[in-house]
């Protein structure tokens, strides 16, 4: 009878020193996105220092964690992560891992039923009903800006091309060009008066000069190469 009693006292001062984890869960069934959330909490760490996953990566994957909450004190650890899950099925936190110690600690698992709540027929609504906005002139330029800058650059390249075309190539001798040429220097070999002097000879050799260019420039034909008898025929 003694021995059992001695076991028995045993056995309350091993549990009563021991670390104890509990572990729960609000909901086995949830909606999709719907907030679940789990508890776990340690008791009697006796300023026993909790080892276990970083802040947000407790749970699994599908488990989308939206807030990881932990608080200890000298024989308490709690911590309450709730999540979410957003994908239709069955899916199961596995156990979960503690070491205080040097002595692994593990939940139970759980199974939980994520349900798409939503039916084909129902209405989907606007959060907020549609506000019409006025905009103002510095609201339009930033909204339309590079397609007002592209316009003006493509204006402008046109205008340029135009302006090549039209100015940008070199003018080719005009008809009217040389035959006014060839009056000024006509009148000029007037000015000289080799006639009136009686110098015929070099009246003749500045008019054929003068024929010569005028019928190069007019005719292309290379009349200040060719001899006298040669333009004739």
């Amino acid at each position: 009878m003694k021995k059992l009693l001695f076991i028995f006292c045993f056995l309350i001062c091993a549990n009563a020193f021991s670390q104890i984890l509990s572990s729960s869960v609000e909901k086995k069934t949830i909606a999709l996105g719907e907030v679940n959330h789990i508890v776990i909490t340690i008791n009697n760490l006796n300023n026993e220092k909790v080892s276990a996953a970083r802040e947000n990566e407790l749970l699994p994957f599908h488990f989308e964690e939206i807030k990881d909450s932990i608080a200890q004190t000298q024989d308490v650890y709690y911590r309450r992560i709730e999540f979410a899950v957003f994908d239709e099925g069955k899916f199961t936190i596995p156990e979960l891992e503690f070491k205080v110690n040097g002595k692994v600690l593990k939940t139970i698992p759980y199974e939980i039923d994520v349900i798409n709540t939503a039916q084909k027929t129902d209405q989907i609504n606007d959060i907020m009903n549609n506000k019409e906005v006025k905009l103002e002139a510095t609201d339009y330029w930033e909204l339309y800006k590079f397609y007002i800058l592209a316009a003006i650059a493509v204006i402008c390249l046109i205008i340029a091309v135009i302006m090549f075309i039209k100015f940008g190539r070199k003018p080719k001798d005009s008809p009217v060009v040389a035959t006014n040429q060839t009056l000024k220097e006509l009148d000029s070999l007037k000015k000289k008066k080799y006639v009136e002097s009686g110098n015929y000879r070099s009246f003749y050799v500045e008019l054929i000069d003068i024929s010569r260019k005028f019928i190069a420039k007019q005719y292309r034909v290379p009349a200040d190469v060719l001899l006298t008898d040669d333009l004739i025929d």
